[in-house]
């Protein structure tokens, strides 16, 4: 097998997709399935499987592709090393990341680091904290940024800002005050994300730490897709939980108020992960430290 099989397979799981794969990387889509192809009869086993557009990786190839990993990026970082420090860094980057950190801080901070590295790419998965921590365990990206502290002895834990939570609630809410208690909240129909939430965990848990049973707040509706939560509350359905900074960054409508959260207004940490051990390619290590060096600024 040679590098260019392996790069080939590595960015046909990373896209779900050998034409996006093609794209990123300058190939044809059947160079992309040549070198794919050729890989598989080498290894004699199957590694991916085409369903319509999208591809998922078999058992097998879920097990090459840690490796696969592993080589590509030692590959880079080894040809990075003798590069004498020219700034010629470019690249891919797979980044995963939960809600919040994917709204209030990401976007500026690639648009600082592409700024500085121009011919970088960056590919985001976004879905919630649980998620985004199995990911990056499964290679599914090399940098995450959650919710949540994660206890994981594999994973290495950087906090990089903090924000607090508020209450999102229709324009037409009728209010003299810009709070609302815990009590009050409990009358309203709220807009709950998913289970893997580390905004909706944070709250489950300090309810519980005052007496309140999770089970009394009426839940209308659960999704993990902000712009659908952003038009229910806007229609008046019900209210939601989001982070002060994600509100700041996506509301500018009086189909909205924006009310703290009495009770429920200590600023929670959000954090960068890697896995430790592993090696990083070099785009996603330079921006893994262009992070650490930013993110005091956004605590």
């Amino acid at each position: 097998m040679d590098f260019k099989q392996i790069e080939a397979f590595v960015n046909v799981v990373r896209f779900k997709s050998f034409s996006r794969a093609a794209d990123a990387t300058f190939f044809t889509q059947p160079t992309i399935s040549t070198h794919i192809s050729s890989l598989e009869k080498e290894l004699n086993t199957k590694l991916l499987d085409r369903k319509g557009r999208t591809v998922e990786m078999t058992p097998h190839g879920q097990k090459f592709y840690q490796y696969a990993v592993e080589m590509v990026n030692a590959r880079a970082q080894a040809i990075e090393a003798l590069d004498n420090g020219d700034d010629n860094l470019d690249g891919v980057l797979e980044l995963q990341t939960s809600t919040v950190p994917g709204i209030a801080f990401l976007p500026e901070i690639i648009r600082k680091f592409t700024d500085a590295h121009p011919f970088t790419q960056f590919y985001i998965e976004m879905n919630d904290s649980k998620a985004t921590v199995e990911s990056l365990l499964e290679r599914r990206g090399e940098i995450g940024f959650v919710g949540e502290y994660v206890a994981e002895p594999g994973i290495e834990v950087h906090e990089i800002f903090h924000d607090r939570p508020v209450l999102l609630v229709p324009g037409t809410y009728e209010t003299d005050k810009d709070t609302i208690t815990l009590e009050e909240m409990s009358k309203l129909p709220l807009i709950w994300r998913e289970n893997g939430s580390a905004t909706r965990k944070s709250f489950e848990d300090t309810v519980a730490s005052k007496g309140f049973d999770k089970n009394n707040f009426r839940v209308i509706s659960r999704t993990n897709d902000l712009n659908m939560i952003m038009r229910l509350v806007a229609n008046n359905v019900g209210a939601s939980i989001l982070s002060e900074k994600t509100v700041n960054k996506v509301v500018r409508s009086d189909e909205f108020k924006v009310l703290k959260i009495d009770g429920f207004d200590k600023l929670r940490s959000f954090y960068m992960i890697t896995l430790k051990n592993v090696f990083l390619s070099p785009v996603a290590e330079a921006f893994r430290k262009f992070v650490l060096e930013n993110a005091e600024q956004h605590k």
